[in-house]
């Protein structure tokens, strides 16, 4: 009996510390997967005299300022991905603890199980329809802010990508 539950808890353990695993693995890749949108920049004399490293500083500058003037990008596909991503998890584990109870096996393992599946399941739906759905554009005060201070930087914006 004791070497039984010895097992059940090193399974246990095991299957924990490869949900660390993949949780560290699944969110480097909804982070290096996905970008959010940047603005387009109409080529003119002071994008020319600025040159493109000098461009990527004043819009990330631009991005700063209207993040700390309470402008909000948006969630974008990472966010997408990631609430698709815990939902699945959320609904594996409930399905998969529900499922192990009605076969007699452990809550804990049917739910951790299940949590992985659902966490799978809801990564790939999030990835799918983030390459194939609707582009995801920040919020519109954002992007009027990060414009309006580009234009008085003197540059040219002819829309967001």
């Amino acid at each position: 009996m004791a070497v039984g539950s010895i097992d059940a808890i090193g399974l246990e353990r095991s299957g924990v510390e490869r949900m660390k695993k993949l949780s560290v693995v699944l969110v480097l890749l909804m982070v290096t997967a996905c970008s959010s949108a940047r603005p387009i920049l109409y080529s003119n004399a002071h994008l020319d005299s600025v040159g493109k490293e000098g461009a990527e500083q004043d819009i990330a500058a631009c991005k700063e300022l209207a993040e700390s003037a309470g402008a909000k990008e948006g969630s974008g596909k990472v966010g997408r991905v990631a609430t698709g991503t815990v939902v699945g998890a959320g609904a594996g584990a409930a399905s998969g603890a529900l499922g192990s109870l009605i076969y007699g096996a452990s809550a804990g393992l049917g739910s951790m199980v299940g949590a992985a599946s659902g966490a799978v399941w809801g990564l790939l739906t999030g990835l799918f329809s983030a390459v194939v759905g609707p582009s995801s554009q920040p919020s519109q005060a954002y992007t009027n802010y990060v414009n309006r201070c580009l234009q008085e930087k003197g540059y040219e914006v002819t829309g967001w990508q």
